[in-house]
């Protein structure tokens, strides 16, 4: 397997930052090492610098699912971004995923090529979950990252590796990166630090399972304006906020952003015969503010909706009934 240009590389990164909701920008070169990202998080701008490589299969007949990245065209010790976060990564093109290394243990090195294994088995555990752990005899840990997953490993990667060296911190990762609820009792003997990035990763993981459940079954097409083009969302009919929620697959509903947006706040809403209406309390309340300019366009391909093939997939009527209670729609 021939490695991927930088170019190549540095348009991975973009697609996956972008898919994990952190449209980003490539400041300088995409030749040099390493890599530097600017993308924008809730707490702020985020100053992001990557140093990464193509995995390829290790060479070893007796490790036949061992990748690795070589690190070529760098010096050691690598260098920290001093106002932001540096990770090292490592992209496989046949999965379309990454892994995540530890970049404090790899950032001094000896002359030559270095390269940093992870097996591919951990790559393949983490198309699923989102997120996979896997541990070396040495106490590093290898992450397996799904492209909508990318932003939020880069945000946690520092502390992901260093609390993840114990057997414990190890084991409450893994679990949790499994997409069922996690379990209180299982993580209260960890430290305050490793619970909370132990609810992290299991909301991280159960999020992704939900939007990959939802967007596979609408096709990865808008239920409304039937659009593609991977500017689709997974929404949530009842939110996730409500006690009866859930992340069931007939709690879902492939919507492009503005739809997913407007049906959130509850200007359009779904009716028990699968119809996507326009609320008119909430269209009389812009109205007043006038700030009703461009509704013709919003309500043209309203209607009925695209379901999924499989019914067991369709919105469950108890959701959507559930979900205008709370949103205080008139559906009468």
């Amino acid at each position: 397997m021939p490695a991927l240009s930088p170019e190549k590389l540095v348009s991975g990164v973009l697609d996956a930052l972008l898919e994990s909701g952190h449209p980003a920008v490539l400041i300088g070169s995409a030749r040099a090492h390493p890599r530097r990202f600017a993308f924008a998080d809730t707490s702020g701008p985020v100053s992001l610098w990557v140093y990464i490589w193509t995995l390829t299969p290790g060479g070893r007949p007796q490790l036949e699912n061992e990748y690795r990245i070589q690190m070529t065209g760098v010096s050691s010790p690598l260098v920290l971004n001093p106002a932001g976060r540096t990770v090292l990564l490592g992209y496989e093109p046949g999965l379309g995923m990454f892994a995540g290394f530890d970049l404090r243990r790899h950032r001094t090195f000896t002359m030559g090529s270095p390269s940093v294994q992870v097996s591919i088995e951990t790559l393949r555990q983490a198309l699923q979950d989102g997120l996979a752990f896997s541990r070396k005899d040495n106490n590093e840990i290898a992450v397996g990252v799904r492209p909508d997953h990318l932003a939020d490993y880069c945000l946690q990667a520092e502390v992901l590796h260093r609390t993840g060296r114990s057997p414990e911190g190890f084991k409450a990762y893994s679990e949790a990166a499994h997409p069922q609820p996690l379990q209180e009792e299982d993580i209260q003997n960890l430290t305050a630090e490793r619970q909370h990035l132990a609810r992290v990763v299991n909301r991280l993981s159960r999020s992704a399972n939900f939007r990959q459940k939802v967007l596979n079954a609408y096709g990865h097409r808008c239920a409304v304006t039937r659009m593609q083009l991977k500017l689709v969302d997974a929404a949530h009919i009842l939110p996730v906020g409500a006690p009866e929620s859930s992340d069931h697959v007939s709690n879902g509903i492939a919507l492009t952003a503005t739809y997913h947006r407007a049906f959130d706040a509850g200007l359009i809403y779904l009716s028990g015969d699968y119809v996507m209406k326009v609320n008119e309390t909430r269209l009389d309340a812009l109205r007043g503010l006038s700030l009703t300019s461009g509704l013709d366009l919003l309500k043209q391909p309203l209607g009925k909706i695209a379901l999924p093939q499989d019914e067991a997939q369709w919105p469950r009527k108890a959701f959507i009934e559930k979900a205008n209670v709370y949103r205080q729609i008139k559906t009468a």
